[in-house]
C-alpha cells in the first residue's frame, strides 16, 4: 500500500503505476496537488526533506480513514454481488 512506508513523489508515482498494473499513471502536477491537499487534512505527513525532495507517509488518522474506506467499499461489493445473485455480469 502506497505511503505505509515513507516515499518521495517519484517513488509514489512508480508504486501507484506498479500496483495498478500500469492502469494509473500520475503526473507530477496531479500528484503534488493531491499530496498538498491530503497533507492539509492530516492524512499524510512529511517525514523528511532533502533539497526539493520531500518524503511522505500516512499518519495514524490516514491509516484509520483508509481502512474505513476499504471496509465501506467491501460492503458495496457484497451488496452488488447479492443483487446480481452472486453472478458476474455477462456480455
Amino acid at each position: 500500500m502506497v505511503l505505509r512506508r515513507p516515499l518521495h513523489g517519484y517513488g509514489i508515482m512508480k508504486e501507484v503505476e506498479q500496483i495498478s498494473d500500469g492502469t494509473v499513471k500520475l503526473g507530477p502536477g496531479t500528484l503534488y496537488g493531491v499530496l498538498k491537499k491530503i497533507e492539509k487534512l492530516q492524512l499524510i505527513r512529511k517525514t523528511d526533506q532533502e533539497d526539493t525532495k520531500k518524503t511522505y507517509q500516512l499518519t495514524e488518522f490516514g491509516q484509520e480513514l483508509l481502512l474505513a474506506e476499504f471496509e465501506r467499499l467491501q460492503k458495496l461489493v457484497a451488496i452488488s454481488e447479492k443483487q446480481l445473485g452472486g453472478e458476474r455480469w455477462q456480455k
